[in-house]
């Protein structure tokens, strides 16, 4: 069993949810988050406009970031799936296929393993309970 967790544009989230529900999968849980991307600052695009003095103060992070527009947090869906092992390929391919742009912030994908899970109402276990 496995958890699958995707990072997602807002915009795209309806297009996913219908094309995991034609594929199968209708069951997620969505929740917003924000983040950002590992994309450093430039200085050189500001350095012009700074004397010596003020440009070694913008090293310092905290300011770094507030003028910083790659920096800022982004908001994003988090999109939650629980699969048997053997139907991962199929839901990763999907969500792949439904979010490319080719484009920086189409996302990320993680998948992580799931020792048991539990439905309350029947107490099924493994499988059973997804």
């Amino acid at each position: 069993m496995k958890e699958i967790m995707a990072i997602i544009r807002m915009d795209m989230i309806g297009k996913t949810k219908e094309a995991l529900a034609e594929i199968g999968f209708p069951s997620i849980t969505c929740k917003r988050v924000l983040g950002r991307g590992k994309k450093k600052i430039d200085f050189s695009l500001i350095k012009d406009y700074m004397t010596g003095e003020d440009i070694s103060a913008i090293q310092d992070k905290k300011i770094a970031e507030q003028i910083s527009e790659v920096h800022r947090l982004i908001s994003k869906r988090l999109v939650i799936i629980l699969s048997k092992d053997e139907d991962v390929k199929k839901i990763v391919d999907t969500i792949i296929e439904t979010n490319r742009t080719g484009n920086p912030g189409d996302g990320k994908i993680f998948v992580i393993p799931v020792t048991d899970s539990i439905r309350i109402r029947t107490e099924e276990i493994g499988d059973a309970a997804i």
